[in-house]
């Protein structure tokens, strides 16, 4: 029994590597969602994942807009399929595929307020991205008149973290490997 116990750690510990990976990124570090940034260059060296997130920092001269494929090429304003005001933005990537940003103020996306990302798949499968699977702060418009709270942000980083809400406590690990250890020496 003291065997299964073994088992059952090394199981847990393996497990921690496939939940921890989820990542938060801060778009354009440390200058944020603005003008005179080359977010090109910004997202080159990055992977997107499904289950990772985007956190846009801007002052309030600036909005962040989720648009097609068409109007991200041609900086079209107006017909975002959301926008966000807030200041802070955190959108997380729940579908595979490319997304495309632009700042929704007349001559920013020009200007060079545009970000193109494409998520792939984390190993689950997923659907095409739809406007209703996309989850963020404080939306300006959402389809269907849907509002969806503000998610708890802890602070912004350049460099990406594991996100706190899919990894499991190495502290929970231990003790839960202790117990199947205890219980297997009580049992065999």
């Amino acid at each position: 029994m003291a065997t299964y116990g073994v088992l059952v750690c090394l199981m847990v510990i393996l497990s921690l590597i496939s939940f921890g990976s989820a990542k938060v990124y801060t778009v354009g570090d440390s200058a944020g969602w603005a003008l005179s940034v080359d977010y090109t260059t910004w997202a080159s060296d990055k992977t997107f994942k499904v289950g990772d997130s985007l956190v846009f920092n801007y002052d309030s001269s600036h909005t962040v807009d989720l648009v097609s494929s068409g109007d991200y090429g041609t900086c079209k304003v107006g017909n975002s399929i959301a926008s966000y005001n807030s200041g802070t933005t955190t959108i997380s990537l729940n579908t595979t595929g490319s997304q495309y940003f632009i700042c929704g103020v007349m001559g920013h996306c020009s200007g060079g307020m545009k970000l193109t990302i494409d998520v792939t798949s984390d190993g689950s499968p997923s659907a095409a991205p739809t406007p209703s699977s996309i989850v963020a702060d404080s939306p300006t418009t959402m389809p269907l008149g849907t509002t969806l709270p503000p998610p708890k942000v802890s602070g912004t980083s350049n460099i990406p973290v594991a996100s706190s809400s899919q990894v499991v406590s190495p502290f929970v690990a231990v003790v839960f490997c202790l117990v199947a250890l205890m219980s297997g020496l009580i049992v065999g």
